[in-house]
């Protein structure tokens, strides 16, 4: 009789919590996705308005000052690409973030976007989502564990909203803050809020999504099993090179100590010079090149190169916005451009590319591969997610978020200390001699060179 009383006080809370979080991540779904969608039909109308001027861009310099003095003197946490600050505040601050961060953000991404700053709009939708969840955690005063829950669910919701795949969006949310591991206990709010917040942005705004169901569906075969293989090594190679230039960068700007001000003006004019130097193809969200090659459209095989020096210069002098963007942009291209060398359908590497490399970027292959079946469908799933897996063990203990908190290691033989954020990760090599790792290197690198290794 105590076991069933026992049983049945345990049912009664879990389905109370249940019910909490399923009203609460309704909530949120909602005001995110009405959030969401305003944002995003502002954006595409300030878009459209300026591109009607052929040299629209050359007013970068003025669009990179302006948000770089609204982020310094409004809202420091609105600077750079949005999601980076999100995960910052979930992991030291319990999810708590300034009000200010949501217009700030706002307003800011707008301005650089629509002059011309190559950047993305994921970032600044995820942070608006997290902005408002926080806002609604202080006014029912919620504790640390259901604030930083609630955050979670806004930065799922604005994902998902966004991107226009509630499920890859919502898993997005919550894989994006560890490398390695999901927050399962957040699942359930962050599906629901995802699932409305997409339905009310789609449905209510009329917003249009990727939506490219592969043409032309792969055939197993050994030698397409290799080239997918190989697709995924250079994928992951990709995001590394884009994870390398963003802090080469970052890191120049900290050497020339630059003013942000003035260091926003140097990165408009440089952005500007670029463009006429190459094309304004690199320049904004690049949404109609991303389209062009998930259809088997052709670009020129640098454009992938191009696209991570336009967005590290972006989002490191002063522009705002998202990264997830840039990085569908160069995976896209170089889909395309390794399609060629591998002598296989363009339009299934480039649509490999925009997800493989987000893998690896972003750490999170989970919500990589379930993107690869809401926007290209299933035929592609077995393939793409192969490339994704790889692609984020290829990428190293490196990431696009340096906040992020390392959960596993991708390797045995690398050492490296789990539980802190990425960006103070410095790896160390640990192989044992009679390894098969150390035998493979030991071949790959030539008998008569030694490897340091433990014994």
């Amino acid at each position: 009789m105590r076991a069933l009383v026992r049983f049945l006080k345990e049912e009664t809370i879990l389905f109370v919590s249940v019910f909490k979080w399923i009203m609460l991540s309704s909530l949120v779904g909602v005001l995110v996705g009405i959030s969401v969608g305003i944002f995003l039909k502002t954006l595409d109308a300030s878009i459209k308005f300026t591109e009607t001027f052929p040299y629209y861009f050359l007013l970068l310099p003025f669009a990179f000052f302006l948000s770089a003095f609204l982020t310094m003197r409004f809202a420091p946490d609105a600077e750079g690409h949005g999601t980076e600050k999100v995960i910052e505040a979930v992991h030291k601050y319990a999810g708590k973030i300034n009000p200010l961060v949501v217009p700030v953000k706002f307003v800011a991404t707008i301005i650089t976007l629509m002059m011309g700053g190559s950047a993305g709009k994921e970032g600044p939708c995820a942070q608006i989502g997290a902005g408002i969840s926080s806002i609604l955690a202080d006014f029912l005063k919620f504790d640390e564990n259901d604030r930083k829950k609630l955050v979670i669910c806004g930065i799922s919701a604005g994902f998902a909203s966004v991107f226009g795949t509630p499920i890859a969006g919502a898993i997005f949310g919550v894989e994006v803050l560890y490398v390695g591991s999901l927050l399962y206990d957040v699942l359930l709010p962050s599906f629901i809020a995802g699932l409305i917040s997409y339905h009310i942005t789609s449905s209510l705004f009329k917003i249009t999504y990727f939506r490219h169901p592969l043409v032309y569906s792969p055939v197993f075969s050994d030698v397409f099993l290799i080239k997918i293989i190989i697709g995924g090594i250079f994928f992951g190679l990709c995001a590394r090179l884009f994870i390398e230039v963003m802090e080469m960068v970052e890191g120049l700007k900290i050497i020339l100590n630059l003013n942000k001000l003035l260091a926003s003006l140097i990165g408009g004019f440089s952005l500007a010079i670029l463009a006429l130097a190459f094309s304004k193809q690199y320049l904004g969200l690049g949404l109609d090149t991303i389209q062009s090659l998930l259809q088997g459209g052709s670009i020129v095989w640098y454009a992938f190169l191009l696209k991570v020096l336009f967005t590290s210069i972006t989002l490191n002098f002063g522009g705002s916005g998202g990264i997830v963007t840039p990085i569908f942009f160069i995976g896209a291209s170089s889909g395309a451009f390794l399609s060629k060398f591998l002598n296989v359908d363009s339009s299934t590497f480039a649509s490999i590319g925009f997800v493989a490399t987000l893998a690896g970027a972003a750490n999170t292959p989970i919500a990589a591969s379930i993107m690869a079946v809401e926007l290209f469908g299933a035929n592609i799933a077995p393939y793409a997610s192969l490339a994704c897996v790889i692609s984020f063990i290829m990428t190293g203990h490196k990431s696009v978020y340096p906040s992020q908190v390392l959960a596993i290691r991708k390797s045995t033989s690398v050492k490296v200390q789990a539980g802190v954020v990425v960006e103070e990760i410095i790896p160390e090599i640990s192989l044992r001699r009679k390894s098969l790792t150390y035998l493979l290197l030991r071949i790959f690198l030539g008998f008569k060179k030694k490897i340091k290794a433990n014994i």
